[in-house]
């Protein structure tokens, strides 16, 4: 009854339109009401210490250093030494797309952020070489979800906060994953591509190759910084996003020289309004989670699950088909939020890696964010490339078949996610 209560209660103010933070606000105040507990100082406490976290600090210090590396030249320069590795191989610029969106999560950490460029730089390109726009802004959107999978990542951050795990664990079990995602749709483009008949810009000679890497190393010296202090304890999570972001003003404004001073304010006030939107929804979030705890909500789901609990994969596999629906209908951050608190003790109890379930939690809802109706990528590809999100929708579908392949490839060998990890910390 009670799991009925918090889910009607979410399900029912979202379905009218309020808002997701708001809702989950609502869906707090209504199981406090069913357990008799009503007290709105306790509701503003938990809203107050649940945007109190330190490793928090992580998520506006990421936004901040996407943003700056997008207004600073670092992620154009990034393109730039992709175009010219793979650019004139037969659909060099769908590669081109895949190179850049890997090397560009391991500076951003932002989905949106790295789609955005992606699109504004690329796709006028593939369209221009004779490339179907659909298709072309659907290889851009799925490119562009590898951001929340490969460190650093905002998602695992909230991931991290929300499970109570280890936010470094979490970044370095996603490398290898997130570099999968990028093989896989570069095979699906591949295939695709060949049958396209596009244009390919002409091969780089040696000299412009050199000239494009010497230019690009400023920026990709950074994700080195940041997994080689994170490896060897040199700084946490969160400090790691303070260096991200002082290195990428540094490189932005004094090394390329094209930030202007006078630029630093809107990039600022952009960072700035998209990390309040995350820390409200997880200040209204930790409400909700302190109530499943004194609800034993997590307690009264394994009873429900029992019959699973002996069999770790098949229960993995029912898991990610319910987060794979409510990507459709819901944000990445809302859904960690939500279900992490929930889940956790679920897995933990069948003797599932919480870092390993984390990572495929977070794949999950990544992907979630390219399939419609909400698909926030999807609408970032449209909104840039000016067309409808239907035509995106569509042209990403072979690209996330793809995606969900690799999923449950993870969840059949666990070791694929573990072994990495495992070598990480030793």
């Amino acid at each position: 009854m009670t799991i009925l209560i918090f889910l009607g209660a979410l399900i029912a103010a979202i379905a009218i339109g309020i808002p997701i933070a708001y809702s989950l606000l609502l869906s707090g105040v209504a199981l406090m009401w069913h357990l008799d507990m009503f007290d709105a100082q306790i509701l503003a406490q938990n809203v107050l210490e649940g945007a109190n976290s330190f490793p928090l600090l992580a998520v506006p210090f990421f936004m901040l250093a996407g943003e700056i590396m997008n207004v600073g030249g670092l992620s154009k320069r990034i393109v730039n030494l992709a175009l010219s590795l793979v650019g004139h191989v037969q659909g060099g610029l769908g590669f081109v797309t895949i190179l850049a969106a890997v090397m560009m999560a391991s500076l951003s950490g932002s989905a949106v952020a790295d789609t955005a460029a992606l699109a504004a730089l690329l796709l006028p390109m593939m369209v221009k070489a004779g490339h179907d726009k659909g298709r072309a802004g659907g290889l851009i959107g799925s490119a562009g979800i590898i951001a929340p999978i490969i460190p650093p990542s905002i998602p695992f951050v909230i991931f991290g906060v929300a499970g109570n795990l280890s936010i470094g664990k979490l970044f370095l079990a996603g490398i290898v994953p997130g570099v999968m995602m990028g093989v896989s749709i570069a095979l699906t483009w591949w295939l695709v591509a060949r049958r396209e008949g596009a244009q390919t810009p002409p091969k780089a000679t040696r000299a412009e190759r050199l000239k494009a890497l010497r230019e690009s190393t400023w920026a990709m010296v950074l994700p080195v910084i940041v997994l080689v202090g994170l490896k060897m304890g040199i700084f946490t999570p969160t400090e790691a996003a303070v260096v991200a972001a002082v290195y990428a003003l540094f490189v932005s404004t004094v090394v390329y020289r094209e930030l202007k001073l006078h630029q630093l304010y809107e990039v600022m006030v952009a960072a700035s309004k998209t990390t309040a939107i995350i820390m409200f929804l997880v200040a209204a979030a930790a409400v909700s989670a302190w109530l499943i705890t004194v609800a034993q909500l997590p307690t009264q789901l394994i009873e429900l699950l029992q019959p699973f609990m002996d069999s770790p994969t098949l229960l993995l596999v029912i898991i990610m088909v319910l987060i794979l629906l409510i990507g459709m209908a819901m944000d990445l951050t809302p859904t960690i939020l939500i279900l992490a608190p929930v889940l956790i003790p679920v897995v933990k109890a069948a003797g599932i890696d919480p870092i390993y379930f984390g990572v495929l939690f977070v794949m999950n809802g990544a992907i979630g964010l390219t399939t419609p109706p909400v698909g926030t990528v999807l609408n970032v590809v449209a909104g840039v490339g000016k067309m409808k999100i239907d035509q995106v929708a569509r042209g990403v579908l072979p690209f996330m078949c793809a995606q969900i392949i690799v999923l449950f490839l993870l969840v059949a060998f666990p070791q694929l996610v573990l072994a990495p990890l495992h070598w990480f910390y030793h």
